[in-house]
């Protein structure tokens, strides 16, 4: 099947982004919530990592939020973004443990398509070197595309992001057929020897049968959803139903 049944069954990590408690800080301005007390919190329970996707306008996360966060992230720390020359520049300073290039726009209200690894083949390989000379991880966030699996392949990226807003719009009127490409994506990123994430709309209705169709599936990255759910359940236990959803 082009993957090892340890990396079928292995259990998939959640990464919380908590670009959303930033947003929520950043309407009154002062320090809160704190960010970093967020970030230690989801940490104490059970967050595999931390995300955080910073952009030009640092309408929610902003640059120095990243500097500050990085002593205190123990699990895994993911930036994402568009490798502009401002946010190569923090990376490569930053240096997390991974790095998830997305193609937004400046004015994107949230990612909306995956890369082009065709077309931006150069560019990606590029920018990719860079990260990987500094032992920095790299993700490509992507459409679930098989050409694009292997395009991602060629820039030499170490993992896929798939970008699930397809499926998260289609799970409730046709789950089989909306999780169909992403079982094939994962399938082919798995026997050519990328790795495989996941985000995007991903919730605890459709989290489940996400993660039993697409094998191999590493690290789901949750912001929006979770910190909603945390409104109605607390952050503890939001976390610990999401960690539930992917054993």
């Amino acid at each position: 099947m082009g993957f090892s049944n340890f990396a079928q069954y292995k259990m998939t990590k959640l990464s919380v982004n908590i670009n959303k408690i930033a947003t929520l800080r950043n309407a009154r301005g002062g320090n809160n919530p704190d960010l970093v007390k967020v970030a230690i919190d989801c940490q104490k329970f059970g967050a595999d990592g931390i995300t955080v996707h910073p952009r030009p306008d640092e309408r929610h996360i902003r640059y120095v939020d990243i500097f500050e966060l990085k002593p205190h992230i123990y699990t895994e720390f993911n930036i994402e973004g568009n490798p502009t020359p401002a946010f190569i520049e923090l990376v490569l300073k930053v240096k997390p443990d991974q790095v998830t290039l997305v193609p937004d726009t400046v004015d994107a209200l949230t990612s909306n398509a995956g890369w082009d690894t065709i077309k931006n083949k150069l560019f990606l390989k590029e920018v990719i070197a860079k990260f990987k000379l500094n032992g920095i991880r790299t993700s490509i966030f992507l459409d679930p595309l098989l050409n694009q699996v292997y395009g991602a392949k060629e820039t030499g990226a170490d993992r896929i992001e798939l970008y699930t807003e397809y499926y998260a719009k289609n799970y409730l009127s046709e789950k089989e057929n909306a999780v169909l490409t992403y079982t094939e994506a994962a399938m082919l990123a798995s026997k050519i020897g990328l790795g495989i994430n996941a985000g995007h709309d991903l919730d605890l209705e459709n989290l489940s049968y996400f993660k039993d169709k697409v094998p191999g599936l590493l690290e789901v990255s949750i912001g929006h959803a979770l910190i909603c759910d945390s409104l109605y359940y607390g952050l503890h236990n939001s976390i610990q139903l999401y960690k539930h959803k992917l054993k």
